[in-house]
């Protein structure tokens, strides 16, 4: 009992400091106030038909001038509030740890548990090197892991390296599923630039975000769309972002410039490694297909492009994931080369594929597209092909 009590005591928390915490809720009250301030009911104020429609389109910029701040405070808010509790590491476990790492060359310091949301345990620690040498952060996680007998790695914002200078590390457990990707794409002919781009990112640990972006039309300018949809998607998602939250703000952004010809596709298949699961949002994007052995499943759902709405509201896919299942991702340009058949031959097609990578995959069934559309590219075609095996 008094032990219990005693690790109780040594239980450690870190938060921002008063001073941050009380100028990020004064911000985000701030945020709230103007946010409010925008959010009024539309009243026309005259009975001119273009003069109303003028009002309406300058109601609803504010309508999403509004939203996005309320996004931003509600931001502030939980890193303000956030609280992270350490758990100290038993004492035996410490010291095999310290005496270990030290005949390597690496100093370790304050070894703790840090307790997931999900349940699961990662490892803090403070480690440098004692003989002005460099040790790779996942030699480090490997060294540990004999230790704890625990698969670790290192997160995706913890540094790469051990240095002379003491750093923080934070190792988590290893995901039960690997992800790998593999893309393929075939220019519309006559332009030298795609109107296709896609992005892979990590934006949290066990988790892989992958996207896929179809400007309107082809060429530089298609291209420049798309790109720039992806930008803003990943700078919001690495900076923890809900995905619908910066789905939204995206198309609202959109939705405000108000330009005609300016509506980008979005595809995105956000697969949680540790879950062995994934969710498919597509806002105006083609079909996915999902390959298990020779069973394939086609999945589409019938969203606009962005921009074209002010608001949207995404109803995400989701699949469990099982040792061996391919996703394929593919743009317009795909299934407008195989015409009214698209969905029942690239489902024949994919599943008569066997035991290849995802880039592999992705380049025969570029070529089997160029086929079946007689050789010609008539539009920009890109597909892109994640596998997930059991580590």
């Amino acid at each position: 009992m008094r032990r219990r009590k005693r690790e109780e005591r040594e239980l450690q928390t870190a938060q921002v400091s008063d001073l941050c915490r009380r100028r990020l809720l004064g911000y985000a009250d701030s945020f709230h106030e103007l946010a409010r301030s925008y959010d009024r009911e539309f009243v026309p104020e005259t009975d001119d038909r273009e003069a109303v429609l003028a009002q309406r389109r300058l109601w609803e910029s504010r309508q999403i001038i509004s939203g996005h701040l309320d996004e931003m405070a509600k931001i502030m808010t939980e890193a303000a509030c956030e609280v992270l509790s350490f758990h100290p590491m038993e004492g035996r476990k410490k010291r095999l740890l310290t005496q270990a790492l030290a005949e390597e060359g690496i100093q370790v310091e304050s070894p703790h548990y840090l307790p997931r949301e999900d349940g699961r345990q990662a490892v803090v620690l403070t480690m440098s090197t004692q003989r002005g040498e460099k040790v790779s952060a996942e030699d480090a996680a490997d060294m540990i892991s004999v230790l704890l007998d625990r698969r670790l790695i290192p997160a995706a914002n913890t540094p790469y390296v051990v240095e002379p200078t003491p750093q923080s590390f934070i190792l988590e457990e290893e995901a039960g599923f690997l992800a790998l990707t593999g893309f393929a794409k075939a220019v519309k002919e006559g332009e030298t630039v795609s109107g296709d781009n896609y992005a892979v990112v990590e934006p949290g640990r066990g988790r892989v975000t992958v996207m896929l972006s179809d400007g309107t039309g082809s060429g530089e300018r298609a291209g420049k769309d798309s790109e720039r949809v992806l930008d803003l998607m990943e700078k919001m998602l690495e900076a923890e972002y809900d995905i619908d939250a910066a789905i939204n703000m995206v198309n609202t952004a959109l939705f405000a410039a108000g330009e005609d010809i300016n509506h980008p596709t979005l595809d995105i298949c956000d697969i949680d490694l540790y879950e062995g699961s994934c969710q498919m949002r597509k806002v105006g994007g083609a079909a996915t297909f999902l390959k298990r052995a020779q069973e394939v499943e086609q999945m589409e759902m019938g969203n606009l492009p962005l921009g074209i709405f002010g608001q949207m509201d995404i109803l995400p896919v989701e699949r469990k994931l099982q040792d061996g299942d391919y996703l394929v991702m593919v743009s317009d340009g795909v299934m407008d080369a195989f015409g009214a058949e698209y969905g029942n031959t690239m489902t024949d097609v994919i599943a008569g594929i066997q035991d290849c990578s995802p880039t592999e995959i992705a380049e025969r069934l570029l070529r089997f597209s160029i086929c079946a559309s007689g050789g010609r590219i008539r539009d920009d075609m890109t597909i892109g092909v994640i596998g997930i095996w059991k580590t």
